[in-house]
């Protein structure tokens, strides 16, 4: 039976159910409590817009875009939104979804940090950035309907969201800082790292091996 909060329905299907319980155990209650907000806040974002992603894919998408901050994908040394990626897309292919359904949820992930572009993209993709964007920056909050907003914190409560996300995500980031190059996430290594400074676009082409 599909468990609905503040009138969003979760999907009832084997893969929720797998994703749900393996973001549990693999993550901490905080993450798992932000990726639910995302999840829900992305439903709410697709009313106000008047599109309709699909909500099995909206909540995989949701459930793991910041696993890669706890639970590396590879060896490879790559961002942390790709490892989570890369984990949902080989989630869904080993569960038999198609191909262009992985590739929509990884896009979602990969893309959830980046300012423009997933906006203008798919439903699923585009509602999970506004999802996140929400949730850490109160995106569209004074739009949101007051007793849902009430319902969803309920349900996954905030708890001192602001700091330890921000401790989370600094963990997950500091033994990669390379992979922050480019990105809002050198911002976090920046702030909290010290002696951390960011090699800036400008010094990478002057400091390119071409003379001029």
């Amino acid at each position: 039976m599909s468990k609905v909060i503040a009138e969003l329905e979760i999907p009832d299907t084997e893969a929720v159910a797998q994703a749900t319980s393996h973001i549990r155990e693999t993550t901490s209650p905080l993450i798992y409590h932000h990726s639910r907000r995302v999840y829900f806040f992305g439903l709410l974002h697709a009313h106000r817009l008047g599109v309709r992603p699909d909500p099995e894919l909206l909540y995989l998408a949701a459930m793991f875009h910041d696993l890669g901050l706890q639970v590396p994908f590879s060896e490879a040394e790559q961002r942390f939104e790709v490892d989570g990626a890369d984990h949902a897309r080989k989630f869904l292919l080993d569960r038999g979804f198609p191909a262009t359904a992985a590739e929509t949820v990884w896009t979602a992930i990969a893309l959830h940090t980046t300012p423009g572009i997933p906006g203008r993209m798919a439903p699923e993709i585009a509602v999970t950035y506004y999802g996140v964007l929400t949730d850490v920056l109160g995106f569209g909050l004074d739009e949101l309907d007051r007793e849902q907003l009430a319902e969803i914190l309920a349900a996954h409560p905030r708890g001192d969201f602001k700091n330890e996300f921000l401790r989370i995500t600094v963990d997950g980031l500091k033994n990669r800082p390379d992979t922050t190059n480019g990105t809002v996430n050198s911002d976090y290594l920046e702030h909290f790292v010290p002696g951390f400074r960011r090699t800036t676009t400008v010094e990478r082409i002057t400091g390119s091996p071409w003379p001029s």
